[in-house]
């Protein structure tokens, strides 16, 4: 392996282990590359979107994007498929925040819509659009 394969893998290990620190909740490249950068690597953000890319193609991660306006979230899962612990996501249609949401009732309604109905739903594209608390106190 020449120097740049050998750099190019450590900064590959740096991204996962961020990402995997991170198991169980979502981060954007962004996320990833400042807290790189503040703890003191030198990497750019286009290399860390690109290794959470390849991340995703190697199935030890799971890319979701919410809509064209969010950026993309990247969650590390290992090997293992994610469905046991499906995340939904709210976005609030005023501020744009994003909301993950890890719920047990939801799971309910997604399991009538395919008993009842045939339809299986995919937990990582489903995006429920409103109002956050904050934007409804303002």
């Amino acid at each position: 392996m020449n120097q740049k394969e050998s750099y190019q893998t450590s900064q590959k290990a740096v991204v996962r282990e961020c990402l995997k620190r991170k198991k169980g909740a979502h981060a954007t490249a962004k996320d990833i590359y400042q807290e790189l950068k503040q703890s003191g690597y030198r990497i750019g953000l286009t290399t860390v979107y690109r290794h959470l890319e390849t991340m995703t193609k190697e199935g030890i991660a799971i890319k979701t994007i919410v809509d064209e306006t969010t950026p993309a979230c990247f969650e590390y899962t290992g090997h293992e498929e994610h469905e046991e612990h499906p995340c939904y996501h709210c976005k609030c249609v005023v501020c744009g925040k994003l909301i993950h949401l890890h719920c047990d009732e939801i799971g309910k309604v997604e399991h009538h819509i395919y008993e009842e109905h045939g339809f299986m739903v995919d937990a990582r594209r489903t995006v429920f659009m409103g109002v956050c608390e904050a934007c409804r106190n303002k």
